[in-house]
């Protein structure tokens, strides 16, 4: 009997093989990698929603209705958003944004990946992408379903785990559909 982290690995691999491109990977390595790898966590944060609180004494802001956040090619949408921040010393003066919680319908975009959960962390510190609950992972035509998604955004790792049996829930189970490249007839 096969042990699950080596049936995940084995539809890793699977993806990196069936789609034109994979899930891109490093030379010399054998481990698939996400299309965020080297994302640029250091760019600006561009941030839009339908209302905002800002909760100066507690370092954060609560963005709520129709967020939209947008870091260089990466993309989040959800119902509500907070911003962990830390204020810079210094003459600047200026915000460091530290963490992003999202809740409701979490969707985080890539140019060639969609992940959708129902929450949602974005570590900047760690360089962590983590979404947790129905977790679907998209790529041309590729789908993987579990209970938590990490992107480690320096290495490219992506890692998707099963949940804990409960009501409703599958019982730690990883699922996926993959597309097959069609062969052509003579």
């Amino acid at each position: 009997m096969m042990s699950m982290s080596r049936k995940y690995l084995i539809a890793l691999a699977l993806i990196s093989s069936t789609s034109a491109s994979g899930l891109a990977q490093t030379p010399g390595s054998t481990q698939p990698t996400s299309a965020l790898k080297g994302h640029n966590s250091n760019a600006p944060i561009d941030v839009a929603a339908d209302r905002i609180e800002v909760q100066d004494r507690a370092d954060r802001a609560v963005f709520a209705g129709n967020v939209k956040v947008r870091q260089d090619e990466l993309a989040l949408d959800t119902a509500r958003l907070t911003v962990a921040y830390s204020s810079g010393g210094g003459s600047s003066g200026g915000v460091q944004i530290r963490r992003l919680d999202a809740s409701g319908g979490v969707v985080v975009r890539s140019p060639s990946e969609t992940a959708r959960g129902n929450f949602g962390i974005y570590d900047l510190d760690r360089k962590l992408i983590t979404l947790i609950g129905a977790v679907q992972l998209d790529r041309e035509g590729s789908r993987i379903n579990g209970s938590r998604l990490v992107i480690d955004l320096d290495s490219g790792r992506a890692v998707i785990d099963g949940g804990a049996p409960g009501v409703g829930q599958s019982g730690g189970r990883v699922t996926g559909r993959f597309t097959v490249p069609q062969k052509r007839s003579n």
